[in-house]
């Protein structure tokens, strides 16, 4: 019923979490995925020790895409790497409310894993700002995007020229050929780790500017926003000492 496709490089300090959330689930995947890009650390190794199959990934489009062309459910869950399933039913609601609402793209309320109050200020007001929005200008973090597999084949998956905030870009042409909705049931944390990289503000502002340029000029092409994908041993040390 259900694939699970996970883009990786370099997640040897995070993907065990998220896989050993994956086996206290309820119900379980019929396969998991993991696109890797090459990794120098022990990844490959990680996944393939919890069961998931290794293909070879590239960009985050590609490694999705690549993910997908792999699997033969009628469901896709596009993860990254730095997420947890917390709750154990949570392929369980996500599945029924789906099949329940007749939704053919949809994603969730995220929270961070932080104890700090501006981490949760930032994450309520996304999720505010997107659940506005709707279907009209849908939002659907990669991190988290449950899709019929027929309908991501019908978009022909993630534009890999697109640089950028991919994963808004094939939300807003899933919604031509399908349903997207926000599931009521469950939500989803996620890392941290780009906004102790790159600064909280730097980040919010990047969001505001791309959220113009996709309103106004359309999917990003270009690498003005200097997107990178992948994590460095120096980023994976921090992690680990705290």
């Amino acid at each position: 019923m259900l694939t699970i496709v996970i883009p990786t490089k370099n997640e040897e300090g995070y993907l065990p979490a998220l896989l050993d959330s994956i086996k206290r689930q309820t119900i379980q995947p019929s396969e998991v995925i993991v696109a890797d890009a090459q990794s120098t650390d022990r990844t490959r190794e990680i996944a393939r020790s919890y069961g998931a199959k290794v293909i070879e990934g590239g960009l985050i489009s590609f490694g999705r895409n690549a993910g997908a062309k792999e699997a033969k459910t009628d469901f896709i869950l596009f993860l990254d790497a730095d997420v947890e399933l917390r709750d154990p039913e949570f392929l369980e609601k996500a599945v029924g409310e789906m099949l329940e609402r007749r939704i053919d793209l949809a994603t969730c309320d995220v929270f961070p894993l932080s104890d700090q109050f501006i981490d949760h200020f930032l994450h309520k007001a996304y999720n505010t700002y997107v659940r506005a929005w709707g279907a009209l200008y849908p939002h659907a973090p990669g991190f988290c995007m449950l899709v019929r597999r027929r309908l991501h084949e019908k978009i022909v998956g993630f534009d890999e020229r697109v640089t950028f905030c991919e994963d808004h870009d094939y939300a807003r042409r899933a919604v031509e050929h399908g349903t997207f909705g926000f599931l009521r049931s469950t939500k989803i944390p996620v890392s941290i780790r780009r906004l102790d990289r790159d600064g909280r503000m730097k980040i919010a502002i990047k969001y505001m500017l791309a959220e113009l340029h996709l309103a106004l000029l359309g999917p990003i092409r270009h690498d003005k926003f200097r997107y990178t994908f992948g994590h460095t041993a120096a980023v994976r040390e921090k992690k680990k000492h705290g």
